[in-house]
Protein backbone atom coordinates (compact mmCIF):
# COMPACT_ATOMS: atom_id res chain seq x y z
CA UNK A 1 0.00 0.00 0.00
CA UNK A 2 2.54 2.40 0.73
CA UNK A 3 5.28 1.39 -1.71
CA UNK A 4 5.32 4.83 -3.88
CA UNK A 5 5.96 6.49 0.36
CA UNK A 6 8.51 3.80 0.39
CA UNK A 7 10.17 5.11 -2.97
CA UNK A 8 10.38 8.69 -1.79
CA UNK A 9 11.68 7.86 1.45
CA UNK A 10 14.07 5.82 0.08
CA UNK A 11 14.97 8.91 -2.15
CA UNK A 12 15.87 10.85 0.67
CA UNK A 13 17.74 8.45 2.66
CA UNK A 14 20.23 8.62 -0.11
CA UNK A 15 21.09 12.08 0.27
CA UNK A 16 20.18 12.34 3.76
CA UNK A 17 18.41 15.81 3.82
CA UNK A 18 16.62 18.21 0.59
CA UNK A 19 16.02 21.60 1.13
CA UNK A 20 13.12 23.42 -0.67
CA UNK A 21 10.28 22.14 -1.62
CA UNK A 22 11.01 22.64 -5.62
CA UNK A 23 14.18 21.49 -5.22
CA UNK A 24 12.27 18.29 -3.95
CA UNK A 25 10.25 17.79 -6.86
CA UNK A 26 12.54 18.60 -9.22
CA UNK A 27 14.42 16.03 -8.45
CA UNK A 28 11.61 13.17 -8.12
CA UNK A 29 10.45 14.51 -11.66
CA UNK A 30 14.56 14.57 -13.23
CA UNK A 31 15.09 10.82 -11.42
CA UNK A 32 12.14 9.47 -13.62
CA UNK A 33 12.92 11.19 -16.58
CA UNK A 34 16.80 9.18 -15.51
CA UNK A 35 13.86 6.04 -15.96
CA UNK A 36 13.65 5.46 -12.19
CA UNK A 37 10.50 4.01 -11.29
CA UNK A 38 8.63 6.93 -9.73
CA UNK A 39 5.38 7.09 -10.70
CA UNK A 40 3.60 10.23 -9.86
CA UNK A 41 1.95 12.28 -12.32
CA UNK A 42 3.69 15.68 -13.60
CA UNK A 43 2.24 18.90 -14.79
CA UNK A 44 3.56 21.76 -15.55
CA UNK A 45 3.03 24.60 -13.83
CA UNK A 46 4.80 27.97 -12.60
CA UNK A 47 8.41 26.39 -11.53
CA UNK A 48 8.23 23.72 -14.38
CA UNK A 49 6.86 20.12 -13.50
CA UNK A 50 5.01 19.83 -10.52
CA UNK A 51 3.32 16.99 -9.27
CA UNK A 52 0.39 17.45 -6.72
CA UNK A 53 0.16 13.44 -5.88
CA UNK A 54 4.17 13.91 -4.74
CA UNK A 55 3.20 16.83 -2.61
CA UNK A 56 0.42 14.45 -1.08
CA UNK A 57 2.75 12.18 -0.41
CA UNK A 58 4.98 14.20 1.28
CA UNK A 59 2.67 15.68 3.39
CA UNK A 60 1.10 12.08 4.48
CA UNK A 61 4.53 10.85 5.29
CA UNK A 62 5.29 14.16 7.33
CA UNK A 63 1.61 13.96 9.50
CA UNK A 64 2.77 9.84 10.06
CA UNK A 65 5.98 11.19 11.77
CA UNK A 66 8.31 9.13 8.52
CA UNK A 67 9.65 12.79 7.12
CA UNK A 68 10.78 15.65 8.83
CA UNK A 69 10.10 19.04 7.57
CA UNK A 70 11.54 21.95 9.10
CA UNK A 71 10.32 24.94 8.00
CA UNK A 72 12.72 27.59 8.16
CA UNK A 73 12.55 31.49 7.27
CA UNK A 74 14.30 33.01 4.79
CA UNK A 75 14.62 36.71 3.88
CA UNK A 76 11.15 37.71 3.12
CA UNK A 77 10.12 33.59 2.37
CA UNK A 78 10.59 30.28 4.13
CA UNK A 79 12.44 27.43 3.40
CA UNK A 80 11.64 23.81 4.23
CA UNK A 81 13.92 21.20 4.88
CA UNK A 82 13.04 17.45 4.36
CA UNK A 83 14.96 14.44 6.35
CA UNK A 84 13.99 10.74 6.91
CA UNK A 85 13.28 10.67 10.75
CA UNK A 86 13.97 7.19 12.63
CA UNK A 87 10.56 6.13 12.57
CA UNK A 88 10.86 6.62 8.87
CA UNK A 89 14.51 4.88 8.59
CA UNK A 90 13.10 1.78 10.64
CA UNK A 91 9.66 1.74 8.20
CA UNK A 92 12.29 1.66 5.12
CA UNK A 93 13.59 -1.68 6.86
CA UNK A 94 10.48 -3.46 5.95
CA UNK A 95 11.00 -2.80 1.84
CA UNK A 96 13.44 -4.13 -0.13
CA UNK A 97 13.65 -1.19 -2.98
CA UNK A 98 15.48 -2.54 -6.16
CA UNK A 99 16.47 1.38 -7.33
CA UNK A 100 20.16 0.79 -8.57
CA UNK A 101 22.40 4.18 -8.65
CA UNK A 102 19.61 5.71 -7.65
CA UNK A 103 21.68 7.27 -4.67
CA UNK A 104 24.77 8.06 -6.93
CA UNK A 105 21.71 10.21 -9.15
CA UNK A 106 19.95 11.65 -6.19
CA UNK A 107 23.53 12.63 -4.78
CA UNK A 108 24.06 14.63 -8.17
CA UNK A 109 20.93 16.12 -8.27
CA UNK A 110 20.69 17.39 -4.62
CA UNK A 111 24.39 18.99 -5.20
CA UNK A 112 22.90 21.74 -8.09
CA UNK A 113 20.76 24.33 -7.22
CA UNK A 114 16.92 24.60 -7.20
CA UNK A 115 17.21 27.15 -10.06
CA UNK A 116 19.51 24.77 -12.32
CA UNK A 117 17.20 21.81 -11.38
CA UNK A 118 13.79 24.25 -12.45
CA UNK A 119 15.77 24.82 -15.89
CA UNK A 120 17.24 20.66 -16.16
CA UNK A 121 13.10 19.72 -15.46
CA UNK A 122 11.99 22.22 -17.68
CA UNK A 123 14.16 20.98 -20.59
CA UNK A 124 13.40 17.25 -19.71
CA UNK A 125 9.83 17.93 -19.97
CA UNK A 126 9.46 19.60 -23.42
CA UNK A 127 12.65 16.99 -24.70
CA UNK A 128 10.16 15.97 -27.33
CA UNK A 129 10.70 18.96 -29.32
CA UNK A 130 13.38 20.64 -31.50
CA UNK A 131 16.15 21.95 -29.08
CA UNK A 132 15.53 25.55 -30.25
CA UNK A 133 11.68 24.93 -29.65
CA UNK A 134 13.28 24.00 -25.89
CA UNK A 135 15.54 27.23 -25.64
CA UNK A 136 12.06 29.01 -26.90
CA UNK A 137 10.31 27.31 -24.29
CA UNK A 138 12.52 28.03 -21.81
CA UNK A 139 12.81 31.88 -22.72
CA UNK A 140 9.53 32.26 -22.72
CA UNK A 141 8.36 30.18 -19.83
CA UNK A 142 11.19 31.12 -17.66
CA UNK A 143 11.58 34.69 -18.63
CA UNK A 144 12.39 35.69 -14.84
CA UNK A 145 14.89 33.39 -13.96
CA UNK A 146 16.23 35.04 -16.89
CA UNK A 147 18.33 31.72 -18.11
CA UNK A 148 21.63 32.10 -20.25
CA UNK A 149 22.33 30.05 -23.81
CA UNK A 150 25.22 29.03 -21.62
CA UNK A 151 23.29 27.79 -18.71
CA UNK A 152 20.93 26.28 -21.08
CA UNK A 153 23.31 24.34 -23.12
CA UNK A 154 25.13 23.11 -19.37
CA UNK A 155 21.62 21.62 -18.76
CA UNK A 156 21.79 19.54 -21.73
CA UNK A 157 25.37 18.35 -20.91
CA UNK A 158 24.15 17.64 -17.56
CA UNK A 159 21.41 15.58 -18.68
CA UNK A 160 23.26 13.38 -21.03
CA UNK A 161 25.76 12.88 -18.28
CA UNK A 162 22.55 11.87 -15.82
CA UNK A 163 21.97 9.26 -19.18
CA UNK A 164 25.13 8.39 -19.35
CA UNK A 165 25.55 7.27 -15.99
CA UNK A 166 21.60 5.71 -16.00
CA UNK A 167 22.46 3.31 -18.52
CA UNK A 168 26.10 2.45 -17.87
CA UNK A 169 25.74 0.96 -14.92
CA UNK A 170 21.75 -0.07 -15.36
Amino acid sequence: MLFEHAKIMRALAAVGEIVGRKKLQKMIYIAKKMKFPFYEKFDFHFYGPYSEELTLRIEELCNVGFLQEMKEKKGGYYQYRYALTEAGEQFLTHYHLDMPDLDVCLRSLNEQSARFLELVSTILYFEDLSKDEVKEKVFTLKSKQRYTEEEVEEAYRYIEQLREQAYIKS
